[in-house]
């Protein structure tokens, strides 16, 4: 049973300790991989019983390096996931958005997950130092952000 923290169940603090929590895990699994290089059963165990059924598929994006981050000479950055298909989808990590269809539909519309495994796949290759880096040009954002859906 996936949590709903979007309902109106919720107040907007539960929602805010809910991310604070999360963040911390994120934290947390940064530290273990620092130290182990690998994601203890532990870890994991924590991280599928907040992401569920995203899990598996964003590790698996992340097992393949699979995402980049578009840096343009502006500062502004955008990351590109290859999806499990070979689709690219743009994402805007710091606003958890991506343009796959599953974020709109069990994130957006339906509030089954919290994040699509695109951005949980970015969020943890951030944690863990895996991203790709990219230098574009502040055109290419523009238009990579253009196409977004």
């Amino acid at each position: 049973m996936a949590v709903n923290i979007k309902s109106d169940a919720f107040s907007s603090e539960a929602v805010k300790l809910v991310e604070l929590a999360i963040d911390q895990l994120f934290l947390e699994v940064g530290r273990i991989h620092k130290e182990t290089g690998k994601l203890t059963d532990d870890i994991l165990s924590a991280l599928h019983s907040v992401f569920q059924g995203s899990l598996i598929p964003a590790l698996d994006l992340v097992d393949r390096r699979s995402i980049t981050c578009l840096t343009g000479p502006s500062g502004r950055y955008i990351f590109q996931v290859i999806g499990s298909s070979g689709t690219p989808y743009t994402c805007l990590s710091t606003t958890h958005y991506c343009s796959c269809p599953a974020y709109h539909y069990s994130v957006l519309l339906k509030e089954e997950h919290l994040m699509c495994k695109h951005i949980l796949a970015i969020r943890l290759s951030q944690t863990m130092g895996l991203i790709k880096h990219l230098e574009v040009s502040d055109k290419e954002i523009k238009m990579a952000i253009l196409q977004m859906d």
